[in-house]
């Protein structure tokens, strides 16, 4: 059964990115990408399959549809320090990892992605190096709905 996407991610693209990835076109995983394209946050396992809940996959297709996907670089799996892992779809060209910081609310747990902002380490003394390159970006505060 054909539903609106929110998006306007069709099947059509779904089955161009899981081809190019190498993996079959199942409807499980056409499903779970549509759906991770519809929102704009990262979305746990029971967050996807109850929204394909109505299309009888069971929790245990979509949490190995969300791992395939996450192992062929179509999805990044987020661990946020909640013990809750989420994904979300990762933009072409992005190497298998997210490119934009996120914002977790530490009052009602919603996680936000910042996309359209860029996060770097700037030292305050010019001759220190940052220890690193930054991968991961997570910021918690509190979301406009709990303030």
């Amino acid at each position: 059964m054909a539903r609106k996407r929110k998006s306007g991610f069709s099947m059509e693209a779904a089955k161009t990115l899981l081809r190019g990835a190498n993996l079959r076109c199942t409807a499980a995983r056409i499903a779970v990408v549509q759906t991770l394209a519809d929102h704009q946050t990262p979305l746990s396992p029971n967050e996807v399959a109850d929204e394909l809940s109505e299309f009888g996959f069971d929790k245990s297709t979509i949490y190995r549809s969300l791992t395939e996907l996450d192992e062929s670089g179509i999805v990044a799996r987020l661990d946020l320090g909640d013990a809750v892992r989420r994904f979300e779809l990762l933009p072409s060209g992005s190497e298998g990892r997210s490119e934009h910081p996120h914002f977790m609310c530490i009052d009602c747990g919603k996680v936000m992605c910042l996309s359209g902002f860029h996060i770097e380490l700037v030292p305050d003394n010019p001759k220190q190096k940052p220890p690193g390159k930054l991968e991961e970006v997570l910021i918690k505060g509190h979301c406009d709905a709990c303030l």
